[in-house]
């Protein structure tokens, strides 16, 4: 009798080495996925090398997912498993705080490349086979900044906009076609995106975050049920999501920036990059 051997379903996470996407890789890995895991970051060898303790597959990828040559580089390695792609989570971001008159323009273009530009990228890339396939679940990481106007760290916010909308757009398009899309809203979680954005010395950096487990916990849920959006149950996270809803835009940027200034009141010492 020939024995058939059950091959497990793959999942692609971005942003992977840290924080909110290497706890979605963790718990995809506990679900019995096998994975390709990407970052800018060169931990993301170390990151892959714990995720096969409970014998998956993992393939790390160490790209700048902001250029077309990053992107290129993951699609590559995702084809190169030759297995359809069940699960693709569209984590990675980035963010620059303090006045936009004093960032950098480069640190800026950066997180427009990776935030919006990227997810752009990879999308177009690895979705249109998972329609063809007619199965497939995908997750994009937007923010509860993207419920509203963003001061001192406007690209940011202004990207996870993006990406909210673009979500909600593309699960419409694709509502027929056996492919699932949901956004993730976390608010302030417990990663290394403050210190990487130079918002350490602002009040939200220095305030309560999430558990970046339970945000991934609770994004993993939704995917899988085929949600269209996860808004993080913390306290925190829900006042914004409320007040976001009946807020006019300018009281929602005073709002916002009463979380997002820098204590000091100018520019943070090391913006994003």
């Amino acid at each position: 009798m020939t024995e058939h051997i059950a091959i497990r379903p793959l999942a692609v996470v971005t942003g992977a080495s840290s924080g909110i996407g290497l706890e979605l890789a963790r718990r995809f890995a506990a679900e019995g996925f096998d994975l390709v895991v990407a970052a800018d970051e060169p931990q993301i060898a170390l990151a892959a090398d714990a995720l096969t303790a409970a014998g998956n597959a993992v393939r790390p990828v160490h790209a700048d997912l902001g250029t077309a040559e990053g992107v290129a580089q993951l699609v590559d390695a995702v084809r190169a498993v030759g297995r359809p792609v069940d699960a693709l989570a569209l984590n990675a971001g980035l963010g620059a705080g303090g006045p936009f008159v004093e960032t950098p323009l480069d640190g800026d273009l950066a997180v427009i490349g990776l935030n919006v530009v990227g997810t752009v990228r990879l999308a177009k890339a690895l979705v249109p086979a998972m329609v063809q396939r007619g199965a497939g679940r995908v997750l994009l990481t937007a923010s509860t900044a993207a419920l509203m106007p963003g001061p001192w760290y406007a690209t940011y916010a202004a990207s996870k906009s993006f990406v909210q909308s673009f979500g909600e757009a593309l699960r419409h398009e694709l509502a027929d076609t056996g492919v699932t899309v949901t956004t993730l809203l976390p608010g302030p979680t417990d990663t290394q995106f403050f210190a990487r954005a130079g918002m350490e010395q602002t009040p939200v950096g220095r305030g309560p975050k999430d558990d970046p487990a339970d945000v991934a916990d609770q994004a993993f849920e939704g995917l899988m049920a085929g949600t269209d959006k996860v808004e993080v149950r913390s306290l925190k996270a829900r006042l914004q999501t409320a007040a976001a809803a009946v807020l006019p835009d300018r009281a929602k940027a005073a709002m916002h920036a009463g979380f997002t200034q820098p204590l000091d009141g100018g520019r943070p010492d090391e913006p994003g990059e």
